[in-house]
């Protein structure tokens, strides 16, 4: 098959899907992926967003239907798809600017462990429950998921161009 450029931003765009579509059914089976203890098994895919910037709106999109599913409805969307594209285009900027693959997953990491502050806001104002007591529990949970996920990640980076 010729490799022109729709055929390109077709293959760019299944891909994109795929990922969005991979988020959407680990966030739904995961019983603790919604509430102030929560461990989304599905946010381990934001370390792809190192790799490519279309991750960042697979990923955005991926959370926007998962959270869909949220008791706290439309609430859950906005401030979820928000936190998850700020830390995606975050993560995705301060990765152009470090040269090492661990370095760029470590980055990652942290910065969507320390973004976790959105939903203990909105835990705070909608469920009424402590700021830091949510932010520490939210944060503790994507910790733990984006670090399995960058080991993971970067193993199949390392058999699997990732970039493309």
């Amino acid at each position: 098959m010729e490799n022109t450029s729709s055929h390109t931003r077709l293959v760019s765009l299944v891909k994109a899907a795929l990922i969005a579509a991979l988020y959407i059914a680990l966030t739904l089976i995961n019983p603790l992926s919604y509430g102030a203890v929560q461990f989304r098994v599905s946010e381990m895919l934001n370390n792809l967003v190192v790799f490519n910037k279309r991750y960042i709106w697979a990923l955005t999109l991926g959370c926007a239907v998962a959270n869909i599913n949220s008791s706290l409805g439309v609430v859950d969307m906005v401030f979820g798809t928000t936190e998850t594209l700020l830390m995606t285009a975050l993560s995705y900027w301060v990765s152009q600017h470090i040269s090492s693959k661990v370095g760029k997953l470590v980055a990652t990491v942290i910065i969507c462990a320390a973004m976790s502050w959105i939903i203990a806001l909105e835990l705070f104002y909608v469920m009424h429950l402590p700021f830091w007591a949510s932010y520490i529990s939210v944060a503790a949970g994507e910790l733990g998921a984006m670090a399995v996920g960058a080991i993971l990640v970067y193993l199949i980076s390392e058999r699997i161009d990732l970039t493309k």
